[in-house]
């Protein structure tokens, strides 16, 4: 079956970095768009980044210049490396394959 598994949260300080990565399972990876979503409580889910088959990238405003999407198509693995946090990353972050989507990873910005 597909899996999608996320790691690398955990609570930062502001202006400090995470990098997120999901690990793709029962999908012909090199094939699928792959994006990041987040979600903070009260809020509905938004896309913070996504990158094509082809290696194109996708940025939210909020995010832009102070994130990368990768993806390593050997290890199955798209990664999110967050930079310069803000309180307002704060979130639960999912990694999405088409219709598939993974259980979560908690980013938590404070000091």
């Amino acid at each position: 079956q597909v899996q999608l598994v996320e790691s690398g949260g955990g609570l930062v300080q502001p202006g400090g970095s995470l990098r997120l990565s999901c690990a793709a399972s029962g999908i012909t990876f090199r094939l699928y768009t792959m994006g990041w979503y987040r979600q903070a409580p009260g809020k509905q889910r938004e896309l913070v980044a996504s990158i094509t088959s082809g290696g194109t990238t996708n940025y939210a405003s909020s995010v832009k210049g102070r994130s990368i999407i990768s993806r390593d198509n050997a290890r199955n693995t798209v990664y999110l490396q967050m930079n310069s946090l803000k309180p307002e990353d704060t979130a639960a972050y999912y990694c999405r394959a088409e219709n598939y989507w993974g259980q979560g990873t908690q980013v938590t910005v404070s000091s």
